[in-house]
């Protein structure tokens, strides 16, 4: 894993550390009004249930791509779940412009870094690590085409 992307991520676990569980969902809250809107040629996509996250209950919808050697994550997340947006939302930034290796080499234990377990619980713990993993297996299959 990059220094960069070390450093961005030892960054964002340093601020959430900081907080109580309340506050870390304030703060997911705000990860969660970053979250770009879905460009409109993803849209049909989306609503013909493509991309979808099949291992999260939420409907997560996401799409990676290489541009240039880096990762780009386009992303949808249903507006009844904040918190789950919030996450994506973080991997967006973390991932978007970094290259795959430093995707697949990063840690796969962003929920637990975060100290979201507490604020979230068990259930949806899991289907956030689904979605990183999803991210992961996404890149993977990318750079062996």
């Amino acid at each position: 894993m990059s220094g960069q992307l070390t450093q961005r991520i030892d960054d964002l676990a340093a601020e959430f550390a900081e907080l109580e569980p309340r506050e870390r969902l304030e703060l997911l809250l705000e990860f969660s009004e970053k979250l770009p809107p879905l460009p409109p040629e993803f849209a049909e996509q989306r609503d013909q249930q493509l991309g979808r996250v099949q291992e999260c209950q939420t409907p997560v919808y996401l799409w990676t791509d290489l541009v240039d050697g880096r990762v780009r994550i386009v992303a949808d997340v249903a507006p009844e779940a904040p918190t789950v947006k919030g996450f994506v939302s973080i991997l967006v930034e973390l991932f978007s412009g970094v290259s795959p290796d430093e995707v697949l080499t990063a840690p796969g234990d962003l929920v637990q870094r975060f100290g979201l377990v507490d604020a979230l619980g068990m259930v949806r713990m899991r289907g956030l690590q689904a979605i990183a993993h999803h991210i992961r297996r996404k890149v993977a299959a990318q750079m062996s085409t």
